[in-house]
């Protein structure tokens, strides 16, 4: 497989070698020597990925290896970060999955809301009606209202009971069909519950194309092994919408396990100008 030297992280991460030698005595990298030369693997990569962006967000660097240790203790046995994404919400470290956020330290699930900074303040801003769609809007403001009760019931459901979770997104969609968050969630809850041909029926199964929809669907075929589908998933996630940058990411680590290091390194420097646009 493809090796990645300290110039190779500089250019992907911008971290500084310190940063680096301080990620590797904490046991978050393992590097090989190599003609008297430290060389990376992938998995290392995903790891300074996370620290980088951290990192940006002033997370203190005692935090980030705290939140590492965590992670790595957590996981099953053979698996690794790239499951996971990790954000910054102020100055504490959250960790997502699709658009569910927890505390990394608390464990416990936070919610994502919009700032509204001409307020000052921070609060849910509703998606507003237009003058043209009034009338059918309240037409279905029955449907709505079940569909939204039905999601906050499922949502409040996820950690202590699963299979009610999924009865509940269920009836959500049934009360509106086009619900994208219900569906990405009961997507994820029937992934975790390793029922796979349910998930990705779930996934396609929406009437209009969705970014997130078709990222999730790639890390199911990713999981069930159907590597070349998955690449043509995130390929289209990315022509949904070409700022997703863990599908640029995902794509690396894909073509880097075809033993593709070209198109591997060209989805990583996709990567990395796309983390550095975001944080201009």
């Amino acid at each position: 497989m493809h090796a990645y030297d300290t110039k190779d992280l500089k250019r992907l991460f911008g971290l500084p070698a310190a940063a680096v030698r301080s990620l590797a005595r904490a046991g978050h990298l393992t590097p090989v020597r190599r003609a008297g030369r430290l060389h990376y693997s992938f998995q290392d990569l995903i790891v300074l990925r996370t620290a980088s962006a951290l990192r940006a967000a002033s997370i203190p660097a005692k935090r980030i290896n705290r939140t590492l240790r965590r992670l790595r203790a957590d996981l099953p046995v053979g698996e690794s970060l790239n499951k996971l994404s990790l954000t910054a919400l102020g100055n504490r470290i959250a960790i997502r999955e699709g658009k569910m956020l927890w505390e990394s330290d608390s464990g416990q699930y936070v919610l994502a809301l919009d700032i509204d900074e001409e307020q000052g303040g921070l609060h849910v801003i509703s998606r507003p009606v237009s003058p043209a769609n009034a009338s059918s809007a309240a037409d279905a403001g029955d449907a709505a209202t079940s569909a939204d009760e039905s999601y906050v019931r499922a949502y409040s459901l996820e950690e202590t009971d699963p299979a009610a979770a999924q009865a509940a997104y269920e009836a959500c969609l049934a009360a509106d069909p086009k619900h994208l968050e219900a569906r990405v969630n009961l997507g994820r809850l029937l992934h975790l519950a390793g029922r796979f041909k349910e998930a990705e029926h779930m996934y396609r199964s929406s009437d209009r194309p969705e970014p997130l929809l078709t990222f999730n669907l790639a890390v199911l075929l990713e999981d069930l092994g159907r590597e070349p589908e998955a690449i043509l998933a995130y390929r289209e996630a990315l022509a949904l919408d070409p700022q997703l940058a863990d599908a640029h990411f995902n794509l690396a680590r894909l073509y880097e396990r075809a033993r593709d290091p070209k198109a591997s390194l060209r989805h990583l420097l996709a990567y990395r100008r796309m983390i550095d646009r975001q944080g201009t």
